[in-house]
């Protein structure tokens, strides 16, 4: 039997993106694995997003039986992927804005006021620096590049 919505003006349909919350909380409670597999995808698209926050309500208040558990862990893992992909990239922008600014790294956790371990956590991403930090490395790097085409070094 396939799902359907009630009182609502949504369709299973429509892209899950676009359902409501009643929706996703039906899908959770009368939907099967087609549903829930559109849900998961929905959710690794967009691990922090309105489908993500609905299913984790859902989950809260009906505990719709069998999927749970299942749909918990399922967001958890995508927030997971995500965070572990955005440290990624930060530590690529880390990388390359110490080789833009043509230093070597001591030299350039100088000019950021950090020691060189520090730095070095930064760029294999075992640590995140904060924002503040991040905006200091563009401006040490810009600076540096500056310097190095005013003295025709590069």
């Amino acid at each position: 039997m396939a799902l359907a919505f009630r009182n609502i003006d949504a369709s299973p349909d429509d892209p899950v993106r676009t359902w409501p919350f009643d929706g996703v909380l039906t899908a959770l409670e009368r939907g099967g694995v087609d549903e829930w597999r559109r849900l998961a995808a929905a959710i690794q698209d967009d691990p922090w997003g309105q489908v993500a926050r609905y299913v984790e309500q859902a989950v809260a208040i009906a505990h719709p039986y069998g999927v749970s558990e299942v749909m918990t862990d399922i967001v958890a893992e995508a927030r997971q992927a995500a965070e572990e992909s955005e440290r990624a990239q930060v530590a690529a922008e880390v990388r390359h804005l110490i080789g833009a600014s043509g230093w070597t790294q001591a030299r350039f956790a100088a000019g950021l006021g950090t020691s060189p371990s520090r730095l070095s956590t930064y760029v294999t991403g075992s640590v995140v620096p904060s924002a503040t930090l991040m905006v200091r490395m563009r401006r040490v790097a810009a600076d540096a590049q500056e310097h190095a085409r005013a003295q025709g070094t590069t």
